[in-house]
């Protein structure tokens, strides 16, 4: 059975069409990105399938149960990329307020609201309220309270947006350190950080479906990203053709070449490539195993 299936989903605003007959299978596993423009369509997507919104056609659902239903309760969880906590209160006592909602009794609330307190590294911060903690620990908090009751799916709204790089680099190992248990699907425009942690890409544009891809897929061919710091360009680009076993090259900015190749071969040819630019003195930044998200999807 499928995490999330999606049928012909269709959902219309007045003035707008929001999704337009999305046909997408998401299965358990590795945290999945959700990418598109502004006005794709990623929030419409959460919001049906946290149950907040019905769909205009088609069907969706969520381990064979409809968003929104009892089955689901504990199971999916939803991180809005503006939460935000009660001021008045401390932490501790609104994460163990929505401990209870799930069920848990109260003595099992507080320590529940403590356990994931300490999954996001914020447990001497319990007691203290909202407004005393920086940007960065309260985004933190949030991401806790979507992990009360371990929930087999938390959806993440730009979980990183506006952090600086240190919380931003936590928040990446929190998601990394319960992907053994937990699906996160990742809504974010940030696609170097969705890179380091997703495998499947969902992608959306004006309200379609454009690209369900793998990063990390098995096929019969590979790829080498090459940042170039001193060479010259042209006579560099040549020179990679004609290396064997390269299939193509494609040259993508200024300084990188996306080297394709047939996969066996990988260690050889990284070898040629190093011998290559120590011969003719050429300078290189990094030699990257595969292409970026951003080249997967848009080249």
């Amino acid at each position: 059975m499928s995490l999330i299936q999606c049928n012909n989903l269709s959902k219309h605003y007045p003035n707008k069409l929001a999704l337009d007959n999305v046909n997408l299978s998401l299965d358990a596993g590795a945290p999945i990105a959700l990418v598109g423009p502004n006005g794709a369509g990623k929030t419409t997507l959460f919001s049906l399938l946290c149950g907040y919104i019905q769909p205009t056609q088609g069907s969706v659902t969520i381990l064979g149960h409809a968003p929104g239903s009892k089955a689901l309760q504990g199971v999916l969880s939803a991180l809005p990329q503006d939460a935000e906590l009660d001021p008045h209160f401390t932490i501790a006592s609104q994460l163990q307020f929505f401990a209870t909602l799930q069920g848990f009794s109260q003595a099992d609330a507080k320590q529940e609201a403590l356990r994931v307190l300490a999954l996001v590294d914020l447990a001497e911060s319990a007691q203290a309220k909202p407004k005393s903690l920086s940007h960065g620990m309260s985004k933190r908090v949030s991401i806790a309270q979507a992990l009360i009751g371990s929930p087999t799916i938390v959806l993440l709204d730009e979980p990183t947006a506006g952090l600086d790089p240190a919380n931003a680099k936590k928040i990446r190992q929190i998601v990394k350190d319960l992907s053994s248990d937990t699906t996160f699907l990742i809504s974010s425009h940030n696609l170097d950080e969705l890179e380091k942690l997703c495998d499947q890409v969902v992608y959306l544009e004006q309200g379609k479906l454009q690209q369900s891809v793998s990063i990390k897929a098995s096929q019969a061919t590979d790829f080498i990203t090459l940042t170039i710091q001193v060479c010259d360009m042209d006579s560099l680009h040549q020179q990679l053709l004609g290396l064997a076993q390269v299939i193509e090259v494609k040259r993508s900015g200024d300084e990188q070449y996306v080297i394709e190749y047939q996969k066996q071969s990988a260690f050889e040819l990284e070898q040629q490539i190093l011998s290559l630019l120590a011969e003719k003195q050429w300078q290189y930044k990094a030699i990257l195993k595969g292409r970026t998200l951003e080249e997967t999807l848009f080249s």
